[in-house]
């Protein structure tokens, strides 16, 4: 599965991205505010531990749990964050819930909506979901504007939604179904 748009390449990551991947992550900057994760320690991450995380994304791609997404800028192949998808519920639903990351000294590019914007179509084509979920905090501005921009709807507030941060956390929903 791997999708493009004007400047970026959306794909699974392959053993081939762990020098672009492992860049991008160490490029980062410190974290900007409470949702970013900023830099870290990235010294655990050796060439043998990113082959097994691309072998361990190809296994719950199969089993249909979580479909996980490279962002790689076309020009040079530079990583610049992720999306992934995690399957909610299929049967009759057919409901699924989108993530979207991009490295911190990425940000102001546009990258994120041209990526988030792709990956729905994916998520809805590709990978079959009616209905797209992303659960945002309720403090996230940039990521709840990127989900309007890129024609997701707000639905609800779900309160006490998530454990994080060391507190139950309230969420907005916001949704995409496919046409």
């Amino acid at each position: 599965m791997v999708s493009k748009t004007d400047r970026l390449i959306i794909k699974p990551l392959e053993k081939s991205d762990y020098e672009s991947w492992l860049d991008g992550f160490e490029s980062r900057k410190p974290s900007q505010h409470r949702h970013d994760e900023g830099k870290r320690d990235m010294s655990n991450c050796t060439k043998e531990w990113f082959r097994d995380l691309v072998d361990k994304h190809q296994e719950l791609a199969i089993s249909d749990t979580a479909f996980v997404f490279g962002l790689f800028r076309k020009t040079d192949g530079v990583h610049i964050g992720m999306i992934d998808f995690s399957t909610l519920v299929r049967d009759n639903f057919q409901w699924g819930r989108i993530g979207y990351s991009i490295h911190n000294h990425q940000w102001r590019n546009g990258y994120g909506q041209e990526a988030v914007k792709e990956a729905l179509e994916i998520g809805h084509k590709q990978l079959n979901y009616h209905r797209i979920e992303a659960h945002i905090n309720v403090d996230n501005d940039a990521s709840f504007q990127l989900a309007e921009r890129v024609g997701m709807e707000y639905e609800c507030t779900r309160k006490e939604f998530i454990y994080e941060f060391g507190n139950w956390t309230d969420n907005l929903v916001y949704f995409k179904n496919s046409v």
